[in-house]
């Protein structure tokens, strides 16, 4: 008689436990935050209350740079310019100067103000909408020159290094000395 109760309750705990079995959501979850994170609502008090300062975000780590970032070698100031107009050459070989690539990335960026033949008649300054675009012809233009200008920008040319990569530039510089020698 003993056995049968005890079997009964057997029976009866096993039945219990697996009633409350879910495939879908189990009962104990290690670590539950990283099945169910923890929304914060954008601008809200709660979520400026988890940064340091009640900053919406955090700023990165002192001295760290994007992924693939190469800093420039001279800085954006005139000595910097004058500098680079002397000793700043291309690192890239010749292998790896795509004319074809240049002028593409030339026409895009450079040919709507300075022209497509390089005469400073682009587009926009045949409209008048910019004057005072030069000429290659008419200047002493170096590599380096031309990068630092083409990084930085100069006078009312703005800079173009957040369109082109450090390459994209120096294919643009390779075509515009190519412009300049025909």
């Amino acid at each position: 008689m003993k056995n049968i109760y005890k079997i009964v309750a057997l029976v009866g705990v096993s039945v219990l436990s697996a009633s409350c079995f879910n495939k879908e959501r189990p009962n104990y979850q290690f670590m539950p935050n990283m099945y169910q994170a923890v929304p914060y609502e954008a601008y809200s008090e709660v979520s400026t209350s988890v940064f340091a300062d009640g900053m919406e975000a955090q700023l990165p780590a002192e001295g760290s740079i994007p992924r693939g970032f190469q800093p420039e070698v001279y800085p954006n100031t005139p000595e910097g310019l004058a500098e680079a107009r002397l000793y700043l050459k291309n690192p890239y070989p010749d292998s790896e100067m795509n004319i074809e690539k240049g002028k593409e990335l030339y026409s895009i960026y450079c040919s709507v103000c300075h022209g497509p033949k390089g005469d400073g008649q682009g587009t926009l300054v045949k409209n008048e909408k910019f004057l005072g675009v030069p000429n290659y012809h008419d200047r002493d233009l170096t590599e380096g020159g031309v990068y630092q200008v083409i990084t930085y920008g100069l006078n009312s040319m703005g800079s173009h290094a957040n369109q082109l990569s450090q390459h994209e530039r120096w294919l643009v510089t390779d075509y515009v000395l190519k412009l300049k020698s025909e």
